[in-house]
């Protein structure tokens, strides 16, 4: 068993479904601590980031990813249990195995290897691991760059170890990132009995032709480099489950994934000024949970695409994400 499957399955019998841990970051700073890596446990809530340095050069080249997971689902539908790795077709199967416990081994055993091969690098390799990656993601990343930054910390580099493969390993590179806005839309009514709706509002009856006209926004890419911007509606709820109420509010959730051409006030005004239009009651809740950005780094940029093409002999694809 190669050592990067070993620890994969290793990790993936922790259960941590976000935001716990369960010990996966312990497992790898006492490997890390080892081969000399500098150990810096980052706690903030129920959420546990590592910081792990090795060298003392000026740059800074560091790996990052999560430890937490999604939530299983039902636990009788999986064929083997979500902490049980089990190989399978020659594929390995388990929470976490892609996104994203294989790709933490992977790069902890090549962060291992090249330690041993370069006690003295010209540079810093560093490790950051948080377990709030699926979850808010507020008492992760965002934190413990901000604890970085006030000690004085820079780093140069960064290589996300998101699982990004469309057919096979190496074949995608995401070079940059879509913006992400998060909605929540309640529309007021009047609730009342379905035989009877002259002395209710069905607020699922009046943002019919609003949600028609939200759901067809789009905004063109000026930069030549992004998708354009589309929005998702993710989830509407209304009613009490019986047939015979007329709702009295009507919820909806939805997503954004923007370019640079636009700005998160860019969605916001247009969502609510179709809700306007129409004049409904309604209140409305965003959160930009990241600004998008394209990676203009040739030198990193050069180093991955010729370490693929040493390794897997293919020539990748710059992809935005």
């Amino acid at each position: 068993m190669s050592k990067v499957l070993e620890l994969t399955k290793e990790l993936i019998k922790k259960p941590s479904v976000t935001p716990l841990d369960e010990g996966c970051q312990d497992l790898i700073a006492s490997r890390l601590k080892k081969l000399g890596f500098e150990i810096n446990h980052l706690p903030f809530g129920e959420v546990s980031n590592l910081w792990a340095t090795f060298g003392e050069g000026e740059k800074t080249l560091t790996l990052l990813g999560h430890t937490d997971v999604v939530p299983t689902g039902p636990v009788e539908k999986w064929t083997n249990g979500p902490f049980e790795p089990t190989e399978r077709d020659g594929l390995l199967y388990g929470r976490g195995a892609a996104d994203m416990k294989g790709s933490v081994a992977a790069f902890v055993v090549a962060a291992e290897e090249f330690c041993q091969k370069n006690p003295k690098p010209n540079g810093r390799l560093s490790i950051m691991l948080t377990s709030d990656e699926e979850g808010p993601a507020k008492d992760g990343v965002k934190k413990v760059i901000k604890h970085l930054t006030d000690q004085g910390e820079k780093i140069d580099w960064c290589l996300v170890g998101e699982p990004t493969a469309e057919r096979k390993l190496g074949d995608v590179v995401k070079i940059g990132r879509r913006g992400s806005i998060n909605g929540v839309i309640k529309v007021q009514g009047i609730q009342g009995h379905a035989a009877y709706p002259h002395n209710a509002e069905n607020p699922i009856h009046t943002s019919s032709k609003a949600l028609n006209e939200i759901v067809a926004l789009q905004w063109p890419d000026e930069t030549g480099k992004f998708p354009d911007s589309i929005l998702q509606v993710s989830n509407i709820n209304s009613g009490t489950g019986a047939h015979n109420v007329i709702p009295g509010e009507l919820s909806l959730k939805l997503n954004v994934r923007y370019s640079p051409s636009i700005s998160p006030q860019t969605v916001i005004d247009a969502v609510e000024g179709i809700l306007q239009k129409y004049k409904l009651n309604f209140n409305s809740e965003w959160e930009d949970s990241g600004s998008p950005f394209l990676t203009t780094s040739t030198t990193l940029i050069n180093s991955v695409i010729e370490s693929i093409s040493n390794v897997t002999g293919i020539n990748e694809e710059r992809s935005i994400y």
